[in-house]
């Protein structure tokens, strides 16, 4: 089948209408996704409006529900901030580089026998590049390495998803987690404090729950 050329996007909203355009088949392209994602040049005018950092992890901000076929997101990340090992549910994952670097690494499933987690690759993501990975890749950890500068990546995850699965390096463990969103549309999500601590295996000394009306539990990652 012929693919239609898509024009490069000027400007983060006409990335989101070519996005919602493209999206309206149920047939997904994945290089004509990604291709216009990195067509888009990051222009910090335009979406740190929805860049919402935190001293202790990095967060999730959502921008678009994509007609519920995609969620688009910005995820902030503070110096040293980093995700755990995961995978994408059945997804389609793609993330695009705003600002700063990112480390990816990729890794296979743990084996069935041995609970080994095995490093397949690992590179670094520069400003306006745009990465792909499903679960037939494996799973992935990012990371923001530096610890003088903050970065911020634009994420397209098509079906969008609730819930995805954490692993433990060392053991190959798996944990199910609720995602949950730091902000949406530009403002903070509501949440209440309660008092529930735990160990956390990631470079942090606690671990709290918050609870917010609308999205339920969000874990808060402190040093």
């Amino acid at each position: 089948m012929e693919q239609t050329e898509v024009m490069k996007p000027e400007t983060l909203d006409d990335l989101i209408k070519v996005l919602h355009k493209i999206f309206e088949s149920d047939n997904i392209n994945v290089e004509e996704v990604q291709n216009i994602m990195e067509a888009y040049d990051s222009n910090p005018q335009e979406w740190m409006k929805f860049a919402k950092f935190d001293q202790f992890r990095y967060t999730r901000n959502l921008v678009d529900e994509g007609n519920g076929k995609f969620n688009l997101m910005i995820l902030c990340w503070g110096e040293g901030h980093g995700s755990s090992i995961h995978d994408h549910t059945d997804s389609h994952c793609f993330m695009k580089l705003l600002q700063g670097q990112l480390k990816e690494t990729l890794f296979e499933w743990p084996d069935k026998k041995t609970c080994n987690m095995v490093q397949k690759s690992q590179r670094i993501l520069q400003t306006n590049q745009c990465a792909y990975i499903n679960d037939s890749f494996g799973l992935h950890r990012v990371e923001n390495a530096s610890h003088t500068e903050c970065s911020a990546s634009l994420h397209l995850y098509s079906p969008p998803f609730k819930t995805c699965q954490t692993f433990d390096q060392r053991t190959g463990h798996k944990n199910t987690v609720k995602m949950t969103f730091w902000s949406k549309f530009g403002e903070r999500t509501p949440f209440n404090f309660i008092e529930t601590t735990c160990c956390c295996p990631m470079n942090y000394t606690w671990m709290s729950l918050k609870k917010s009306p609308e999205n339920g539990w969000r874990l808060i990652l402190g040093s």
